[in-house]
């Protein structure tokens, strides 16, 4: 008896669901329905694959193609055979009917800002960053008018001291050269991020994040749809804010899915700003001040939790409810 493959995965799936989907769809609804047969993989994401061999047969073959692609964002697929007896935009807008009550049913115990503790152990914990945190309340910001501050504010900023690092006499050796190690990062956070939200998430961060050494979109789910995926990169090469995938099973497991382009020089000029319009970034920056001064860091910036506290944090917020 054959052993089954990605073809078989992708065409009793499709078949059996009768509707137009997406690369993770198949995969999921394959495990769902238990279409996926004898089928195994070593890969992590085999939606991915999924995405590759649609698309190589919609290239390589045309009209003459097993699969045709019926939307672009997400990227839906469905069988060649099947498209002339599916009315396919009544199915996709009854698709899109049903995600939009799904998630306007869906009970969410959290918000973003409960999302900080998670992001504060990450990074202080993480190689990359060893950096200590702090919220930026935007209710503390100036009252102005409006739209004039809009997207001006980060969710999170961080700093990176160099004492855990470096002898003492390196850095006196950078202090007599005027140089230093020192890093700001900025943070924007969101629960999900896919094709709804991805511009107005993204360039939200752009804008509030591009004055630091490295400025990042952080999320707790982001679609998996590898032209979403591609989207996201496209939007990395050219603006250079990172993404950053939060794991609440194990928040030191969480990711950088895509690197912050790493800025040398930090915008005074919008620090400055934003030190005069909101009374808790003006705070960090006196934090930062203190702890160069003391060569150490003595200041009060969010509290990391442990392991301990985070899982009970968590699973008191339902976290992980949403998964």
């Amino acid at each position: 008896m054959a052993k089954t493959t990605f073809w078989d995965v992708i065409k009793k799936t499709i078949e059996k669901v009768g509707t137009p989907l997406s690369a993770k769809e198949i995969w999921d609804k394959a495990n769902e329905l238990g279409t996926l047969g004898d089928f195994s993989t070593s890969g992590k994401t085999p939606w991915a694959t999924i995405a590759a061999y649609c698309y190589t047969d919609i290239n390589k073959n045309g009209d003459n193609s097993m699969i045709v692609q019926t939307s672009e964002r997400p990227a839906q697929f469905f069988l060649r055979v099947l498209a002339t007896q599916v009315d396919l935009q009544k199915v996709q807008k009854q698709k899109e009917t049903e995600l939009t009550n799904k998630e306007k049913t869906g009970i969410k115990k959290f918000n973003e800002r409960d999302l900080h503790p998670l992001l504060v152990a990450y990074a202080f914990g993480d190689s990359h960053f060893k950096a200590n945190l702090k919220t930026v309340f935007h209710e503390n910001s100036s009252k102005v008018t409006k739209g004039q501050n809009e997207w001006l504010h980060p969710d999170i900023v961080g700093v990176y001291f160099p004492f855990r690092d470096y002898k003492s006499e390196t850095l006196e050796v950078q202090n007599y050269l005027s140089i230093t190690s020192i890093k700001l990062f900025s943070f924007e956070l969101k629960v999900s991020l896919n094709f709804g939200n991805l511009r107005q998430s993204y360039f939200q961060a752009v804008s509030n994040s591009s004055w630091a050494n490295e400025g990042y979109l952080v999320t707790l789910r982001i679609d998996d749809d590898p032209t979403f995926k591609d989207e996201v990169r496209r939007l990395n090469n050219a603006f250079g804010i990172g993404i950053i995938k939060l794991n609440p099973e194990n928040i030191y497991e969480s990711e950088i899915l895509f690197p912050s382009r790493i800025n040398q020089e930090i915008d005074w000029d919008t620090v400055n700003r934003l030190a005069n319009e909101n009374s808790h970034f003006n705070d960090f920056l006196k934090l930062i001040t203190e702890d160069c001064k003391l060569g150490k860091v003595k200041s009060q910036y969010d509290k990391v939790l442990n392991m301990e506290e985070l899982t009970k944090y968590i699973e008191d917020k339902g976290i992980n409810n949403t998964l």
